[in-house]
């Protein structure tokens, strides 16, 4: 249980396996893989102008990385490493070189391929990778979000163009946003971006960062026709107002937007029992007809997968889609070229509304209130 500085249990108190559940199932190892006890990084030589004042001007369309090293969910093999090569290739060729990972995903597995990849491909030298810290409840200092940082950029190989706090923590919010603008200032990042934020906690990281003359940048959340959430709660509102842009991710909303899924070919893992939640909703079923049917009619033949893509960009945000697959990679940058009309995407929001709920943001595992300052983290 963490301590207060009188000796006695923080308020709130969580204990180390309570609050462990708050966050997503990224494995056992996390303790030992991220260093929940070790010492800190000596600071290296700074990779970007210690100014804290530019901006990384985030692109239209990205790529996740998610799934490069994540075995619980994804059922990651190394054996298929060399796919994922290929999509990289692919998509740099193809000139979309934004990048979103974790330290958590795969535990670190996912940044180092994307460091090997870059050092591969003499056309990524300009390619713009971003990813996150865990805001693990051991984790309380600002320190603590410099030194994952540091270890980020060593298992990248390379500077960090944008660092993002993954999700709310349970407490030492504030901590972690004086990190986020120490390492901004120091040069030890490019940019500073958040992830599953409130509107609460966007306006007060914003106003923060921008006490130190650093903006907020982007504010990752997720969004698609089966997880329109933000913007009805007034959460993607607020990051316009701000000028944070959103970067949708799980765009396809874990694969079941593809059409590919059916009561007789399901996913594995955790995804079965959302597919099959999924497929028992006639609205659902209404869904995925009115995304091939807008694809048929004026889109060539759009797939359902580029046209839900589509609507993520015609909402005003840079979906960041995953793909293990070449013809992955190739569908879904694809979608770059629709554009969608007023007619269709209210058409497509008419569908999405009829559909039941398939994942809830109360659901979600994020800490909803910061224990210590009573500030709202998360809505959705």
């Amino acid at each position: 249980v963490r301590s207060a500085p009188n000796g006695g249990q923080a308020r709130g108190q969580l204990s180390r396996r309570s609050a462990v559940g708050l966050v997503p199932a990224i494995g056992s190892a996390l303790p030992a893989a991220l260093g929940a006890a070790s010492p800190l990084l000596q600071p290296a030589a700074p990779a970007f102008a210690a100014s804290g004042k530019s901006a990384l001007q985030i692109p239209d369309f990205g790529i996740g990385a998610w799934a490069w090293g994540d075995s619980l969910f994804w059922g990651y093999d190394s054996k298929r490493d060399g796919d994922l090569r290929e999509v990289f290739d692919y998509t740099v060729s193809e000139g979309v070189k934004f990048f979103d990972t974790a330290e958590v995903y795969g535990i670190g597995r996912s940044e180092t391929l994307l460091g090997d990849f870059c050092k591969a491909n003499p056309g990524a030298a300009d390619v713009r990778i971003a990813t996150k810290f865990a805001a693990l409840p051991w984790r309380t200092k600002p320190e603590t979000v410099l030194a994952a940082a540091r270890k980020s950029a060593d298992r990248l190989g390379r500077p960090i163009d944008l660092y993002q706090i993954h999700f709310p923590g349970a407490w030492a919010n504030e901590a972690y946003w004086d990190g986020l603008a120490q390492a901004v200032d120091e040069g030890l990042v490019g940019a500073a971006g958040v992830s599953n934020y409130g509107k609460d906690a966007l306006r007060a990281c914003h106003a923060k960062l921008a006490s130190r003359g650093i903006p907020l940048v982007s504010n990752q959340i997720q969004l698609s026709l089966l997880y329109p959430f933000c913007l009805s709660n007034g959460l993607k509102a607020a990051c316009d107002d701000l000028g944070v842009r959103v970067l949708a991710y799980s765009p396809l909303c874990l694969g079941l937007l593809t059409g590919k899924y059916t009561e007789t070919n399901l996913p594995s893992g955790p995804r079965k029992a959302l597919a099959q939640k999924a497929l028992a909703d006639p609205g659902y079923k209404q869904l995925m007809a009115t995304l091939t049917e807008v694809g048929a009619q004026g889109h060539s033949g759009a797939s359902p997968a580029q046209v839900a893509l589509a609507w993520t960009i015609a909402k005003g945000t840079t979906p960041i889609p995953g793909a293990r697959t070449l013809s992955q990679a190739k569908s879904n940058l694809a979608a770059r070229k629709l554009v969608l009309s007023t007619k269709e995407v209210q058409q497509l929001d008419a569908a999405s509304a009829a559909v039941t709920p398939i994942l809830s943001p109360d659901a979600n595992p994020f800490p909803k209130v910061d224990k210590d300052t009573g500030l709202r983290m998360y809505d959705s």
